[in-house]
């Protein structure tokens, strides 16, 4: 008893060092947004891409704005974009500091020579970490009045924390659902009156040191971050219509190193997860299987790959201009049906582990099942047809919306992060930390356990 009430309330603490610092972002994108210039940062596999965002200091508010949308979204344009190679990350977690730097610095540097402007705050999406989602409920007395902001803090605190282990941390937290009373599906219940509260909450767990790792970098470039969300997530908000963030859709977001899920629906996210694995495992069997170095493979899978043999793949022959010395080796071809033979089962295994993890999900059960590929992986001929056969009739594939001012050369798939990550800076989603949450409160249950354990033994 002694060891859980310990545990909770190392649990509890944990918590709240968490709700601060991610209130200490929140505020300093704010304030960055209130200067007027913010960078937003994908630090990807295969690319790191910089977008500098300029804001108006004008404010469009939806008609459905609630809980969620709080805040109206900020009227931006960009007017600095780079990319460049990715270096020391993989499977979306960053594996060399200094070379990770590097590209940092040499793409923030591009995109601010572009915008003709210094950019001191960043705000990064990285992939990997292993996600896990949480599906967490609250609820609360009003005894028949007008549910205030006050109220709204109640029940999100009211909500039982899970056990997600030690060495993770809460990347998002989102209420996704509020009831009153019998009435449910309500966005913003503020105003009205009822006798309960009661609220569904999303929450997004990866593991600590990822993040840890990625913040270090960033500073260690002379940046200030102010705002960290899941590549998976802010690719779903950039690449889904809005009928299908609200009717229920899938996005798979086919990376370098990795490909992450997001499942939405009401225009939120309710699910997300990761599967290791990408398109430069594809070039990887590529290098292997055709015996080249790297980067031809990646060029032959550029320019000549593909899912779907036709007749005509046996007679379109490749030329490998290898350069290792043997002439016979480096000056030989092969046919494009050999090289789809090699991409496929890769691809397959991906498409395969992706419809595991949706099963899971119960994604099924969902009104619609649209299922929606972006990515730089995503544009590989012939697999929108694939990826009906293994994950589902309603496949399409996704580009990301269009932003003012965003270059032609960022428009294409690979930029669906980026992208999202300028809606998610311009018009965020309201978060557990995003409410005066009293500490007696945060997390109610499990830090009153732990409060009490104090008081009756110390």
């Amino acid at each position: 008893m002694v060891a859980r009430a310990q545990h909770e309330c190392r649990g509890s603490a944990r918590m709240i060092e968490l709700y601060e610092s991610q209130r200490a972002m929140r505020n300093m994108r704010r304030a960055a947004m209130q200067r007027g210039v913010v960078a937003v940062l994908d630090v990807g596999t295969s690319k790191i891409a910089c977008l500098v965002l300029q804001f108006d200091g004008t404010e469009r508010h939806d008609a459905d704005n609630g809980i969620g949308n709080m805040a109206g979204q900020a009227g931006f344009r960009v007017i600095g974009a780079a990319t460049t190679r990715s270096r020391g990350v993989r499977f979306g977690e960053i594996e060399a500091m200094g070379e990770t730097e590097r590209a940092i610095r040499t793409s923030v540097q591009a995109a601010q020579k572009m915008a003709n402007m210094r950019v001191d705050h960043v705000i990064a999406c990285f992939s990997g970490a292993q996600p896990r989602s949480y599906g967490l409920a609250g609820q609360v007395e009003l005894e028949g009045h007008m549910v205030s902001e006050q109220d709204v803090s109640r029940v999100l605190s009211a909500c039982e924390v899970p056990d997600f282990g030690s060495g993770r941390e809460v990347l998002h937290a989102q209420p996704v659902n509020f009831a009153l009373d019998h009435r449910s599906g309500l966005i913003d219940p503020r105003g009205q009156i009822g006798n309960a509260l009661s609220t569904d909450l999303h929450m997004l767990t990866v593991d600590g040191a990822p993040i840890q790792n990625l913040a270090h970098c960033v500073k260690r470039c002379d940046l200030e971050l102010a705002g960290i969300a899941s590549s998976a997530y802010v690719a779903g908000i950039a690449s889904l219509v809005e009928d299908e963030q609200e009717l229920g859709a899938a996005c798979i977001d086919l990376g370098g190193g990795s490909a992450g899920i997001s499942i939405f629906i009401k225009k939120h996210m309710i699910y997300c997860d990761s599967v290791r694995m990408g398109g430069e495992h594809v070039t990887s069997d590529i290098s292997m299987g055709l015996q080249v170095p790297t980067a031809i493979a990646e060029r032959i899978k550029t320019f000549y790959g593909g899912v779907v043999a036709t007749g005509m793949d046996d007679r379109e022959m490749i030329e490998i201009n290898s350069d290792t010395g043997d002439w016979d080796h480096d000056r030989r071809s092969v046919s494009r049906a050999e090289l789809i033979g090699i991409m496929r089962p890769r691809v397959e295994e991906i498409l395969e582990e992706v419809r595991a993890r949706l099963d899971a999900a119960g994604f099924d059960c969902l009104p619609s099942q649209q299922i929606v590929l972006t990515g730089g992986g995503s544009q590989i001929p012939g697999l929108d047809g694939l990826a009906s056969r293994i994950l589902g009739q309603q496949v399409r594939l996704g580009r990301p919306l269009r932003v003012n001012g965003l270059p032609q050369a960022a428009t294409g798939a690979g930029f669906a992060s980026a992208v999202g990550m300028c809606l998610f800076a311009a018009n965020p989603q309201d978060e557990w930390w995003d409410f005066e949450l009293p500490v007696d409160r945060y997390p109610a249950r499990s830090l009153k356990r732990a409060v009490k354990w104090f008081r009756d033994n110390w």
